[in-house]
C-alpha cells in the first residue's frame, strides 16, 4: 500500500486557511523539544497506539498527518496505523527538517543531540571496543563487531534500526513531551 505524502508547504497552506489538521510528530521528546512545528503533538513512535488513535477516528474523513525528521519513522507510523486500519494517513515529506528548510514557522527549544548521532557513536563504540578486546584479550571478541557491522547492514537494508529504538528509550531521550500549541 503507497503512503500519501504532503509537502510542508501544502500543509501549511491548510493550516493557515483554518483547516483542522491533527498532526503527530513521532520522534522521541527530546528531538520534539530542540523543534517542531507548532501545531505538532508528539507521540513517540515507539509509544504510538496505533490501534486507539485507529478507533478515535473511525468515521472521521479528515487525515491524520505524521512528521519526524526526515520523513522515515513518520512512513513508519502511517504504515502501522494503516494496517491497524485506518488509511486516512499522510506522510509530511522530508518531515521537520523539510519544513524548516522551507522557511516555515517552527519552534525551537534546548539544543539536543540527534538519535541518528546517538546511533553512530553507539555503534562506533561498540566496534572499537570490540576490536580492542579481540587484539588484547581474546579471538572471539570478535563477534561483537561482527554483530554490530550485520545489524547495521540490516538497518541499511530495512530502513528499520534496532539500535535507534533502543537508544530512543534511555532517559536523556525522555524528556517531558510538550503537548500541541496552536497559534
Amino acid at each position: 500500500m503507497a503512503i500519501a505524502t504532503i509537502s510542508p508547504k501544502q500543509l501549511h497552506e491548510k493550516i493557515l486557511a483554518g483547516e483542522s489538521i491533527e498532526l503527530i510528530d513521532v520522534r522521541t521528546p527530546a528531538e520534539y523539544q530542540e523543534v517542531h512545528v507548532s501545531c505538532a503533538k508528539n507521540i513517540p513512535l515507539d509509544q504510538l497506539p496505533a490501534s486507539s488513535l485507529v478507533s478515535a477516528r473511525m468515521g472521521s474523513s479528515q487525515p491524520l498527518y505524521l512528521i519526524c525528521r526526515s520523513g522515515n519513522r513518520a512512513k513508519q507510523a502511517c504504515e502501522k496505523i494503516a494496517q491497524a486500519g485506518f488509511t486516512n494517513v499522510v506522510n509530511v515529506e522530508g518531515g521537520t527538517m523539510g519544513w524548516d528548510q522551507a522557511g516555515l514557522p517552527v519552534q525551537r527549544g534546548a539544543k539536543t543531540m540527534s538519535l541518528e548521532r546517538q546511533v553512530r557513536i553507539a555503534a562506533g563504540l561498540l566496534v572499537l571496543t570490540g576490536s580492542l578486546l579481540t587484539a588484547f584479550v581474546h579471538h572471539y571478541w570478535i563477534v561483537l563487531p561482527a554483530f554490530i557491522g550485520s545489524g547495521l547492514i540490516f538497518a541499511g537494508v530495512t530502513d528499520s534500526c534496532a539500535m535507534g529504538m533502543m537508544l530512543a528509550r534511555m532517559p536523556w531521550n525522555r524528556a517531558r513531551a510538550e503537548t500541541c500549541r496552536t497559534s
